[in-house]
């Protein structure tokens, strides 16, 4: 899959190359402040794209977070596409500031996916997790859990991106999509399973531990 050894995200260059070119006309026709508001931009955008390496905590139970930013949500639920039962949703919120390359919560094998298309509301609304685009992807682990991981587009967010296919085998932490410009991503546990989030913690793509499966 993509971007697994790179420091800026591929889906990224058309944007930086863009931002780029125009950057060199206008330095070219000597419009000194319209380069400098250019290049700030094709600077933005490239850290926008920005790709980390990353620790992944080696507990296999472990579910780790799928996205870098700001946990809105923590709580009981009915899910009804994939799990089709109670489960325990946690939200993690993405502003333009946090790194968007999304990472596999757990290491297991994708027995299903789904996509809707649907509304473009502010990311961090609840009704956001079932009324915007989004993309699932439901992972089942050697031991036999299943934990659904949701991509969400936000209110600015026009492209959710995701590598994996139905039968591939990811591996915890791994990379496996991303979402522009601004987003949510949404982890649905077993009930069973000892969720450790809460509302307001920050959480590190493949770093952050959200709890861990019985």
């Amino acid at each position: 899959m993509r971007n697994q050894n790179q420091p800026v995200a591929s889906e990224g260059y058309p944007f930086i190359a863009v931002f780029a070119f125009v950057t060199l006309v206008f330095a070219m026709l000597g419009w000194g402040s319209v380069t400098i508001l250019c290049l700030g931009l094709t600077l933005f955008t490239a850290y926008f794209f920005r790709n980390p390496e990353r620790t992944i905590p080696e507990e296999e139970d472990a579910v780790v977070a799928p996205a870098d930013g700001t946990v809105i949500y923590v709580g009981e639920v009915t899910e009804e596409r994939c799990l089709q039962g109670p489960a325990v949703k946690v939200s993690i919120f993405m502003s333009v500031f946090n790194v968007h390359v999304n990472r596999v919560p757990v290491s297991g094998k994708v027995v299903e996916m789904f996509y809707n298309k649907g509304s473009f509301l502010n990311a961090s609304l609840d009704k956001a997790s079932l009324q915007n685009e989004q993309a699932g992807m439901l992972i089942e682990t050697a031991s036999g859990a299943r934990l659904l991981v949701v991509q969400i587009a936000g209110l600015i967010a026009r492209r959710i991106v995701t590598y994996p296919k139905v039968g591939s085998v990811l591996a915890k932490g791994q990379r496996y999509g991303l979402i522009r410009f601004g987003s949510r991503v949404d982890v649905y546990f077993p009930r069973d399973a000892d969720v450790l989030a809460c509302v307001g913690d920050r959480t590190v793509a493949g770093e952050t531990i959200l709890g861990y499966l019985r």
